[in-house]
């Protein structure tokens, strides 16, 4: 029979790792790997089934093929040209700015709607700024 050694319960003090320096940095667990290893050893059978059924006409597989080739747009830089913000006509204007180049093509949706809440945070700022100096004056008035 061989001899297991027995690791004390207070080997390590509260808090203290068995191993300081942690997992080495890019290791992978072992389920991991398991799943990877199969994976590899099929790829090409799987790859060409996929393939075939999205040419059979299963969307599924054809989606999962675009997917790969086409991956999601993501955000990118717009250059609008938009009149001075500066006034609430100026604002109106850039309102109306971001509508047609939505209408053109320019700009989707989603990217005319995140550039119109830009511009309306401005328009708040700006209202607010106001604000301030109306209350302002009128205290001034009053005293």
């Amino acid at each position: 029979m061989t001899e297991q050694k027995k690791i004390s319960p207070h080997a390590w003090k509260k808090g203290q790792s068995g191993n300081p320096a942690g997992k080495k940095i890019g290791s992978r667990n072992k389920a991991t790997l398991a799943v990877l290893k199969l994976m590899e050893s099929g790829a090409k059978e799987i790859t060409e089934s996929v393939v075939a059924a999205a040419k059979g006409g299963d969307l599924t597989a054809a989606r999962m093929i675009l997917d790969r080739l086409a991956p999601p747009m993501r955000e990118r830089p717009i250059a609008l040209d938009l009149p001075s913000t500066d006034t609430a006509k100026g604002i109106s204007e850039a309102q109306q700015a971001i509508l047609r180049a939505v209408s053109d093509g320019e700009l989707t949706p989603g990217e005319a709607s995140t550039l119109s809440g830009v511009v309306e945070s401005h328009r708040k700022a700006l209202e607010t700024v106001e604000l301030e100096a109306r209350i302002a004056a009128l205290e001034e008035r009053t005293k």
